[in-house]
C-alpha cells in the first residue's frame, strides 16, 4: 500500500502513527533461539527480533496466530522459549494501519462539481475511521471516488454526521474549497436543518438552546451539557406533539459532537431509539430518529447560493407519518436561506440550565 501524501497525513484527524507495517505483502522474519534466549518469554524475544514495532502491535500478531514456534502458531505471549526452537513472525498490517485506503462503495451523490460534493448519507455508515470502524467508512469511499481526496486533510470532510444519523453532508474536493467551507461553518454561515422524533411532549413551540457541551465526566462514550464545555446553540421548533413521541425541526448553529442528541436529552426529550442518551425504540425506529433534511451554503468558489433537501429514509418516514404532517409541507421547495434564523420570541435555555 503506497503511503498517502503528506496533506492527508498531517491533520488532527489523520491516520494514526501506530508503529505498524502497512505494506500489502507482509514481511516475514525468523530466528533460531540461541542459549541467551532459553527460558525467555515469547513477547520479550519478539521485541528483540522486531524492535521497530510497538509491543501492542506485536501482541496482536501473537493473538492473531501470526507467530509460530517450530511451525505451530503460538497464542500465548508469556510462554517460555527453549534453545534451538525456530521462531517465525509474519508482520501483517492491522485494520488500523489500512484505515486510510480507497474502498469503492456506492455514494448517494446529490451534487458534485470541481470543488464540492454533497452526499446523502444513509444511517449505519461511519463518516471517518476510528476504533471499531477502521474500514468501510465514507472517507474510504471518498478516497476511491476521486484522486484528489488523498491530497486533502480528512479526504475533504469538513463536518460529520453520527453513524446512525442519516442525511446531507457537504465535502470539499479542493483545498481552496475546504478552507472556505471550514471558515463558513465556524462563522455559522452554513444552514443545517434536521428533523427529529423525541420522547415526551415539549411545552413550547420554539426553543433556543444555548448550553455548553463537553465530555461527560461519568461516561467517556457520552457528551453532556457541562460547565466549561464548548459553546453550542441549537434552535428547535416543535411541529407536532403527543405524550409519547413528538416531531421536531432543529437547526444547528454550532457543530459539537452529538449536539442535537445532547441538547434534547438535556431538556428531558431524548431522541427515539437513542440508547446512549436515554431514548428507547418506538414506532419501528431501531436507530436514533434524526435526519439531516436541509443543507444550504454559499458555494466556496462561485459565490452562488445553493441548497439541497433530502427525503426522510423509509424507517423514519414511516415513523414520522404516525406523528406529524408530511415533511414536504414543512420543508417546502424553493431557495434555502443561509443566514441565521430570526424568529420573534423563542424561549431560551442558556448557560447549561434546564428549562423550568
Amino acid at each position: 500500500m503506497a503511503p498517502l501524501p503528506q496533506a492527508c497525513s498531517g491533520s488532527e484527524f489523520s491516520e494514526p502513527d501506530t508503529g505498524e507495517p502497512g505494506d500489502a505483502a507482509p514481511e516475514r522474519r525468523e530466528s533460531v533461539i540461541g542459549p541467551a534466549g532459553h527460558g525467555q518469554r515469547l513477547d520479550k524475544w519478539l521485541v528483540q527480533l522486531v524492535p521497530e514495532f510497538s509491543r501492542s502491535y506485536l501482541q496482536t500478531l501473537v493473538e492473531g496466530g501470526h507467530v509460530r514456534v517450530d511451525g505451530v502458531p503460538s497464542s500465548t505471549s508469556s510462554r517460555k522459549l527453549r534453545a534451538g526452537q525456530l521462531l517465525q513472525v509474519e508482520l501483517v498490517p492491522t485494520a488500523q494501519s489500512l484505515a486510510f485506503t480507497p474502498q469503492a462503495m456506492p455514494l448517494a451523490i446529490v451534487h458534485e462539481d470541481e470543488h464540492i460534493l454533497v452526499v446523502d448519507k444513509p444511517a449505519g455508515l461511519v463518516v471517518h475511521p476510528a476504533a471499531g470502524n477502521w474500514s468501510g467508512t465514507l472517507l474510504n469511499g471518498l478516497l476511491a471516488h476521486h484522486r484528489g481526496a488523498a491530497l486533502l486533510p480528512r479526504a475533504g470532510i469538513v463536518h460529520r454526521l453520527d453513524k446512525d444519523t442519516s442525511g446531507l453532508m457537504v465535502v470539499a474536493k479542493s483545498l481552496e474549497a475546504m478552507t472556505s467551507l471550514v471558515r463558513a461553518i465556524a462563522n455559522r454561515e452554513v444552514r443545517r436543518v434536521y428533523l427529529a422524533l423525541c420522547h415526551g411532549e415539549p411545552t413550547w413551540v420554539h426553543q433556543v438552546i444555548e448550553a455548553p457541551i463537553g465530555r461527560d465526566p461519568i461516561s467517556r462514550v457520552r457528551m453532556a451539557v457541562v460547565p466549561g464545555g464548548k459553546p453550542a446553540r441549537t434552535d428547535v421548533e416543535c411541529l407536532a406533539r403527543s405524550k409519547a413521541v413528538s416531531a421536531l425541526k432543529c437547526r444547528l448553529h454550532t457543530g459539537r459532537t452529538h449536539q442535537i442528541r445532547v441538547h434534547l436529552s438535556h431538556l428531558g426529550l431524548p431522541l427515539v431509539a437513542d440508547a446512549i442518551y436515554g431514548g428507547t425504540p418506538a414506532l419501528g425506529m431501531a436507530r436514533q430518529a434524526l435526519h439531516a433534511v436541509e443543507l444550504g451554503l454559499i458555494h466556496p468558489m462561485s459565490g452562488a447560493a445553493m441548497a439541497w433537501r433530502s427525503p426522510l429514509p423509509a424507517d423514519m418516514g414511516a415513523a414520522w407519518a404516525r406523528v406529524a404532517p408530511d415533511p414536504s409541507t414543512i420543508v417546502a421547495a424553493g431557495p434555502v436561506d443561509v443566514a441565521p434564523q430570526s424568529r420573534p420570541g423563542p424561549r431560551r435555555v442558556a448557560g447549561g440550565s434546564k428549562p423550568r
